[in-house]
């Protein structure tokens, strides 16, 4: 997944179209060689002129070096001692150099080894990082590790959401008009025989009205749908939709309200003249229907 190009996002690499950043690239690339050729070069002048100009020097550390093997206690000793460059106090008069400034004498203690090995990795490890992220492209830059991120986050967001649609009950559900397209589609599948295809009723109530049997609030439509009429003929729905699909529906029901759907059922039950989701209070009128049927 690593490998697999984000779209979108603007990508710094050897083969864009942009013929200026390849130039800058093998720019960068050639004065990075040129650089690591040329200090090694150095390196290797230096102790040539070194070996020329002062050979006793030379010849002292070398001394130096081979007391300081000879006192390496054991091989892995003697390791530790190259490693990190360890001198005995005794011969720090051997590493003076024969000159002083103001009585300060400097000491020929060269920079350790594991200093060298340390900054030469970071060398390497930065034109290997060259070549892996910009020229050859195998890995994602940050701008496609952030998009790469984004859509991980996306996705974990919409499975939470669609888990936590489905811990809706009677008692926390909220009337939300953007759930109405999708509980449209489940109420042509399992609620038009009944309720009409507008919800203007048939074997069931009339569901376009302002009038109630079990309360026109979204709790009540939602309890009702999960619950149930078993005495009046309706089956509970929660054994074959999800609260999340109940919750849907039931946010459908409440926008076919006052639509006057053509041959709509006589009204039963209570009217409810104002919602909770249009600004009423709980304890709103309620208005007994003038029908005698009670279903």
């Amino acid at each position: 997944m690593a490998a697999e190009p984000v779209e979108g996002v603007t990508q710094w690499k050897f083969g864009a179209v942009d013929l200026y950043s390849d130039i800058l690239i093998v720019a960068l690339i050639v004065v990075m060689i040129t650089l690591l050729f040329s200090a090694l070069v150095v390196h290797k002048a230096m102790k040539s002129i070194l070996r020329v100009t002062m050979p006793e020097l030379v010849r002292e550390e070398e001394a130096q070096k081979r007391l300081a093997k000879a006192h390496g206690k054991g091989k892995w000793g003697r390791i530790w001692n190259n490693l990190l460059e360890l001198r005995p106090i005794d011969e720090e008069k051997d590493m003076v150099i024969d000159h002083e400034y103001d009585g300060i004498q400097e000491l020929n203690n060269p920079i350790p080894t594991w200093f060298n090995v340390l900054f030469y990795s970071t060398v390497v490890f930065g034109f290997a990082y060259l070549l892996v992220y910009h020229v050859f492209g195998w890995g994602l830059n940050q701008d496609q590790e952030y998009a790469q991120e984004l859509a991980v986050a996306e996705k974990a967001k919409q499975e939470y959401l669609a888990q936590a649609a489905n811990l809706i009950d009677e008692g926390s559900v909220q009337f939300d008009p953007a759930m109405a397209p999708a509980g449209k589609a489940i109420f042509t599948a399992n609620c038009v025989a009944c309720h009409g295809a507008a919800g203007e009723g048939g074997i069931g109530p009339n569901l376009a009205d302002r009038f109630w049997i079990h309360g026109g609030e979204i709790k009540d439509v939602f309890k009702t749908v999960k619950y149930g009429v078993p005495e009046k003929g309706m089956v509970p729905w929660e054994q074959t939709l999800t609260p999340g699909q109940i919750a849907e529906v039931s946010s459908y029901i409440l926008t076919l309200r006052d639509t006057n759907p053509a041959n709509a059922k006589a009204p039963e039950g209570v009217e409810v003249k104002a919602y909770e989701s249009e600004g009423a209070s709980a304890d709103a009128e309620e208005t007994p229907a003038d029908s005698t049927v009670n279903k």
